[in-house]
């Protein structure tokens, strides 16, 4: 198991690689697009490995700002070139901002698959 961990003060990302999976938790809110880098660099990294499937876990992410929404449509737009893999969004009802938010990315991928519970 390969884990990378992108650690601040409010949150943490851990990519695991092995399995294709990106864990998010606690509040996101870095400022703009260099301070998101890290984390999207993670996500583009795990892309690039061509999992069948691969996993964003935000059930345990209490806020993310314009900023990390624009990361993580970003990171979604970016499958679109890459057919073979097939994106779930896990979400919480839980958290008050993600049932808007996460179903605009299914506007961007088509076939993404958003769980949220």
């Amino acid at each position: 198991m390969v884990v990378q961990e992108i650690k601040g003060e409010d949150y943490t990302v851990e990519g695991d690689k092995d399995s294709a999976t990106v864990n998010f938790k606690g509040e996101l809110s870095l400022g703009g697009p260099s301070e998101y880098e890290p984390i999207s660099n993670l996500l583009s990294e795990i892309a690039a490995t061509d999992p069948a499937t691969m996993t964003l876990n935000l059930r345990d992410l209490a806020f993310v700002n314009s900023s990390g929404i624009s990361m993580l449509s970003k990171f979604v737009l970016s499958l679109r070139k890459k057919k073979g893999i097939q994106l779930i969004v896990l979400g919480s009802n839980a958290m008050p901002w993600q049932g808007k938010s996460l179903k605009n990315l299914e506007r961007l991928l088509p076939g993404l698959k958003l769980e949220i519970e």
